[in-house]
């Protein structure tokens, strides 16, 4: 088999030993073509000793577009020029064999441009496995759910995909670069089905270690930034409710009483069913706290 070059883009900020031990997992990987890795960082003075040509090469880049995780991105899709593309991020780990399995999937659907992986969540010292339960996944899937078994740190795509006139780049206008890697999923499945093999070949970091676990006004704004950008999402009501519980869930987490309630009753008219709808409710009512509600949920590998 002729084995395409892959080019790994690593963004990263303030993280000096969690993204060490991201690139080594990447460079430890069994895969049998060319594979090369860009650190761009983002936002803070870059680690030139992290530079490498032995075995691996490693190349360090400061950020030159937008500021933030989209404009990091793009600053390493740019920057490569082999024929597949692939993400990690700077506090998540690849399992050996990763590449090769996904690469090969998908490389055995020539009309595909777009691959993932399942991931195993990491949240105080626990592992969960989050699989899709499928070997496709469509615009319909992503509209209804985001999947976020489908993580960034598994995408891999073709560079030809990454043409304007395509998939595109990573949008770097999404508010705080939240939500960027779900438009980048539904951009690709508009095309064509996504490649996804079912297995956690990733392993995730959940927690504080996020920049933007609590920032409730960015995840507010990137939800509507998502909606007004899908129609596929507002047209299809289960995927609608659970944007409005979100966003209900998020706006009672900031105090915002007001909005909590108009999005409360968006997601129950969608969806009478909604659970973040009930959440929400009870965040309202100071029955619980948002925040509890979803250290909770993460211990499971899951979030609101």
């Amino acid at each position: 088999m002729n084995w395409p070059s892959v080019g790994v883009v690593i963004p990263t900020r303030n993280r000096p030993e969690l993204v060490r031990r991201s690139i080594a997992a990447v460079r430890a990987q069994r895969y049998p073509g060319e594979l090369k890795i860009v650190v761009v960082y983002d936002q803070t003075e870059p680690d030139y000793l992290l530079a490498s040509t032995d075995g691996v090469p490693v190349l360090v880049l400061t950020n030159w577009r937008a500021s933030g995780l989209a404009g990091a991105r793009n600053t390493g899709l740019l920057a490569l020029d082999t024929e597949l593309m692939a993400f990690c991020d700077d506090d998540d780990q690849w399992r050996p064999d990763k590449l090769r399995r996904q690469v090969a999937a998908l490389l055995a659907e020539p009309e595909a441009e777009f691959a993932t992986c399942a991931i195993e969540v990491e949240y105080e010292g626990r592992c969960t496995s989050r699989l899709a339960g499928r070997p496709r996944v469509t615009v319909d899937d992503l509209a209804r759910s985001r999947m976020s078994m489908l993580h960034s740190s598994s995408f891999l795509i073709r560079r030809e995909a990454l043409d304007p006139e395509r998939i595109g780049l990573v949008a770097e206008d999404a508010p705080g670069s939240q939500n960027e890697d779900w438009d980048l999923l539904l951009r690709a499945a508009r095309r064509a089905p996504i490649v996804h093999l079912d297995e956690p070949l990733v392993r995730v970091l959940w927690g504080r270690t996020s920049h933007y676990a609590y920032e409730y006004a960015t995840k507010i704004s990137s939800l509507r930034w998502m909606m007004q950008r899908h129609p596929e999402i507002s047209g299809c009501r289960p995927g609608a409710a659970r944007v409005y519980g979100q966003l209900a869930c998020w706006s009672a987490a900031s105090g915002n009483r007001g909005a909590a309630w108009r999005y409360t009753r968006e997601a129950v008219r969608a969806n009478w069913r909604e659970p973040r709808a009930a959440i929400a409710l009870a965040a309202m009512t100071g029955a619980v706290k948002v925040e509890n509600v979803l250290s909770a949920l993460h211990k499971r590998g899951r979030g609101i």
